[in-house]
């Protein structure tokens, strides 16, 4: 439900931390996430209360920017926007350099009315463009990359951006599920460490090695299940030696995930005060002028005469 906001500058979002949000694991040749968002992921879907295809494509792609944003060294946020030309124009997630996630859709309701309950990534965005970006705090550098939808899946598209525009191979299997017990998310991500130019590789055979070392964990990878990855009961140690107890696995420090949402009232205010007098009389209903963040559906309420130019 909705609240209304007069007096406080940032809205009350649920108060929820995943202390193990994210799991890091590395090999000779390859490094790793795994992600779950446990209950953060019923409070993050719960408060947008949408449509079923919509949530579980909102879900994946959370997990999705929370691991990729975890493998990079910033100071800011990392974005997912996906913007499509079928029932959903416009997916938007990003996730903070502290692991605070938020997320937003836009959708055509007749639209997706014609599709299936369970219709894909590609049915639901038909085709358009998958723009990563990572934007940096003081002024630095903002580095994007897009390209447009190949795949049938969130994760193949995904898999097909990292293919094009960074030609790094890797792996990522996404899933999001209504359960009794609300929505839950998770994801495994392997990427294939890029060789380091200052080594020379002296053979055929230990690029042959390193392929195979890469294939054999793609294909120890292919036996995850769902139900495995979104079973909270099984820790995260105990799930990686399941899957790749055959390889020299080591496994890194987790990472904490949380609700996060950057809105406030002094920066909706001062985007108010840039709208013209005449926009901000049609605006204005009984006195008040109403402004619902997108992530967060909270509405601030202004008095229209608190808004003076």
């Amino acid at each position: 439900m909705t609240k209304l906001q007069h007096d406080h500058d940032r809205p009350n979002v649920p108060n929820v931390v995943i202390p193990k949000g994210i799991t890091p694991f590395f090999f000779t040749s390859a490094r790793g996430r795994l992600i779950r968002l446990d209950n953060l992921t019923d409070a993050l879907l719960q408060r947008h209360n949408y449509p079923y295809a919509i949530s579980k494509l909102g879900g994946e792609a959370l997990v999705l920017v929370a691991g990729l944003a975890s493998a990079l060294k910033f100071e800011g946020s990392f974005s997912l926007q996906i913007k499509g030309e079928g029932a959903v124009s416009l997916l938007v997630v990003d996730c903070t350099d502290k692991g605070e996630l938020r997320f937003y859709a836009r959708f055509d309701e007749e639209k997706l009315a014609a599709l299936s309950k369970e219709a894909t990534a590609l049915q639901l965005f038909e085709k358009g463009l998958f723009v990563l970006t990572v934007d940096q705090k003081n002024d630095k550098d903002t580095y994007q990359g897009m390209v447009e939808l190949t795949g049938n899946t969130l994760s193949e598209m995904a898999v097909e951006y990292f293919k094009t525009s960074e030609q790094l191979p890797c792996w990522i299997r996404l899933s999001c599920e209504q359960t009794e017990d609300g929505w839950q998310a998770a994801g495994l991500i392997l990427e294939k460490i890029a060789n380091d130019p200052s080594i020379v590789i002296k053979s055929n055979d230990e690029i042959e090695s390193a392929e195979e070392d890469w294939n054999t964990l793609t294909i120890l990878a292919e036996t995850l299940t769902s139900t495995e990855l979104l079973d909270i009961q099984l820790p995260h140690e105990q799930l990686l030696y399941r899957l790749f107890n055959s390889t020299s696995v080591s496994i890194g420090s987790p990472k904490p995930l949380s609700y996060g949402c950057r809105c406030s009232r002094s920066r909706l205010k001062n985007i108010l005060k840039t709208f013209s007098q005449d926009d901000l009389h049609s605006m204005s209903e009984n006195g008040n002028i109403t402004m619902t963040c997108e992530f967060c559906r909270y509405d601030f309420i202004f008095p229209r005469t608190e808004i003076i130019q």
